[in-house]
């Protein structure tokens, strides 16, 4: 076969999942069950969650040289420190997550009566608000899903480590929260099976439409579910890459460009030498109450690999904000997106949303980002999406952000700043595909506008 055979037989399959996933995202009545649902297995197990003194801590300890929080195993994670400087700016420095394997976050996919469901879960993590979320079929770290907790195996890890026993519908390394992980990056994917498997009363199959309903609801949808739903085939609109005002080589020399433009210099440092940062014998705070605080939690949780054990979480101090500005061009929606360096992050810039405000919230900023009062002030016409949506919680404490997607008026500049470039529905969809392109606040984002589909008259227009 040619290259150029291979590529349209590429196409014509995309396409194919795009129409079948489409049809998904029509189907299904029974969104409303899921919370309830959700509740009736957390009523079906024991499960408390209570913050401690970080003494109380099993198998987890300060090292007397460096400070560092670091597990006896010396694997999971560790909380160390980090020196920052970006371009000729001032040194600072903070905690930060180092957990440097790789995790499977993966979805199952499977015909039931001709149209597509997924195998979703309902997942306890022990920094939840209110404690279980809707979450994908896998979700572990490899220290989980390789035994080291000694725990009982992961359900259906099968299906997403070598052999396979599907068809691989996306499968991509993407990454964390850049403010708290240091190049931290799991593997997203998503697996179609034909065959019957073992199901459990903890995890139940929808369709992509009763899925798209629940992201509508604050706080159901994990984080996790999220990065791997932006991912899916779908189908664009009608003329989506003819208007496109530049084209993915453009793009790709733009995000470039950026990268090698700012200069950032980043160094792990003993957490004993973050500066600004006070401990105390229950948290690590900040001297003048911004970032994120580090605590411990003890957690009993009956239907988990492991069921009781102690650990460190980070605990947001304010809710913070991400929005999408779209608009309409020739008939098909585009997305303005920038491009945004953050500590952590694994190759210096990603694909961010419009605004982005979740590291310290979006008052009392001493610089307010780019169109942050137009996505505040929008009125409610002109709100696509909203709702406030929990970040990871097996590693932050409660941490959440209000996800907003708005659609420009005619008020809206006609320029932007260099920083910023607009993106067709297809180009989001393509530069999802490539590793480290799109920020996992960005990609909860496109989850949501795609919840959209079938929701929104124009979206299908």
């Amino acid at each position: 076969m040619t290259q150029a055979a291979a590529r349209t037989a590429r196409a014509r399959s995309y396409d194919q999942h795009a129409c079948r996933l489409a049809r998904s995202a029509l189907a299904g009545d029974r969104a409303d069950e899921v919370p309830g649902w959700l509740s009736e297995r957390r009523r079906a197990g024991t499960f408390e969650v209570r913050r401690i003194p970080f003494d109380r801590l099993q198998k987890w300890a300060f090292e007397p040289d460096t400070g560092n929080l670091v597990h006896d195993t010396g694997r999971f994670f560790s909380v160390e420190g980090l020196s920052v400087r970006e371009d000729d700016g001032p040194v600072w420095s903070q905690p930060v997550i180092n957990q440097p394997e790789t995790g499977i976050l993966g979805i199952l996919v499977k015909d039931i009566g001709g149209v597509p469901h997924f195998l979703m879960q309902a997942k306890m993590e022990p920094g939840n608000i209110g404690l279980f979320q809707l979450g994908p079929t896998v979700q572990a770290t490899r220290s989980n899903y390789t035994g080291v907790h000694r725990g009982r195996a992961t359900r259906y890890v099968e299906y997403f480590v070598r052999p396979r026993r599907g068809t691989v519908l996306t499968d991509v390394l993407q990454s964390e929260q850049g403010d708290s992980f240091l190049r931290k990056r799991n593997r997203n994917m998503v697996v179609e099976i034909t065959g019957d498997i073992e199901e459990h009363d903890d995890y139940r199959w929808l369709t992509l439409g009763e899925i798209h309903r629940l992201l509508a609801v604050d706080n159901l949808v994990n984080m996790d579910a999220r990065t791997v739903l932006s991912s899916l085939p779908f189908p664009p609109a009608d003329g989506d890459d003819a208007t496109a005002p530049h084209t993915d080589t453009e793009l790709l020399s733009w995000l470039a460009g950026l990268k090698t433009r700012r200069e950032r210099e980043v160094k792990r440092i003993p957490l004993s030498e973050v500066r600004d940062w006070r401990r105390t014998p229950e948290e690590i705070a900040h001297v003048r109450g911004r970032h994120l605080r580090v605590l411990a939690v003890s957690v009993l949780a009956g239907n988990r690999e492991v069921t009781s054990w102690t650990q460190p979480l980070l605990a947001a101090q304010r809710q913070g904000l991400a929005a999408f500005v779209i608009r309409w061009s020739g008939g098909a929606p585009q997305v303005l997106v920038q491009g945004l360096s953050q500590p952590g992050t694994f190759d210096v810039t990603e694909l961010a949303p419009t605004v982005q405000c979740v590291t310290d919230g979006c008052t009392d900023l001493p610089q307010p980002p780019p169109f942050l009062d137009y996505v505040l002030s929008a009125p409610a016409d002109r709100v696509r999406y909203s709702a406030v949506l929990s970040e990871e919680g097996g590693r932050f404490h409660e941490r959440a952000n209000r996800y907003l997607i708005v659609e420009a008026d005619a008020s809206f500049p006609r320029e932007v700043p260099q920083e910023y470039r607009w993106l067709t529905l297809s180009q989001v969809k393509r530069f999802i595909g490539f590793s480290n392109h799109f920020d996992v606040e960005a990609r909860t984002l496109v989850s949501c506008l795609q919840s959209l589909w079938g929701r929104e008259p124009s979206w299908t227009s």
